[in-house]
């Protein structure tokens, strides 16, 4: 005879159980943050950084005293043309979502690797401020020497970015084609055979 605690039903059972206690006691905030940085090239030769911070709350209550510090941008390097690398709002409620964007300058030539932004919030339940992290972003080149686009890439990067929506035309195009030319063809030959 098999025991209550061998049956693989009530193992089962069990551990969905404790699942569901654990987050039913886990009814915090959850902030996830995407940091997002792209390179734009000025005409005058200088290239500024736009970067962008979405921060979310995937938990199951609202964080307040939110703010946001990006201190990875050293002033020897950058410029602030536009935003501030810091933030702050009053709160961010459960599933809901915030945006924080500025605009940098290069100063200097090289590789860069800018660090996580952080984000702290106050939760009413906890004494201490929590803490989080956003992604980190992928090296930049900042002011490489970039060889001239070719036509040829320039129309290959077209045909990829619109290569359906051109298909798509060129088959409709194709179709009133083939239909209109077999009556001008058969106009043609009426016209033929009255003469």
């Amino acid at each position: 005879m098999e025991t209550l605690t061998g049956n693989p039903l009530i193992k089962a059972l069990i551990i969905l159980f404790l699942v569901s206690a654990t987050t039913a006691t886990g009814d915090a905030p959850f902030i996830i943050a995407h940091k997002k940085a792209s390179l734009h090239r000025l005409k005058t030769g200088a290239e500024r950084v736009s970067v962008s911070i979405d921060v979310y709350n995937q938990g199951f209550s609202t964080a307040y005293d939110v703010s946001l510090v990006d201190d990875s941008w050293p002033q020897d390097m950058f410029d602030i043309v536009s935003g501030n690398t810091s933030k702050s709002w009053e709160r961010l409620d459960a599933g809901g979502f915030l945006s924080h964007s500025f605009e940098l300058e290069a100063k200097n030539q090289g590789m860069f690797n800018g660090a996580p932004a952080v984000i702290t919030y106050r939760v009413p339940t906890k004494a201490t401020v929590q803490e989080a992290y956003s992604t980190p972003i992928l090296p930049l080149d900042i002011l490489a020497e970039r060889p001239p686009e070719k036509k040829l890439e320039w129309a290959k990067r077209l045909l990829a970015q619109y290569g359906n929506q051109i298909s798509v035309v060129s088959i409709v195009v194709l179709f009133i084609y083939l239909i209109a030319s077999p009556s001008k063809s058969s106009a043609a030959k009426a016209s033929k055979k009255k003469r």
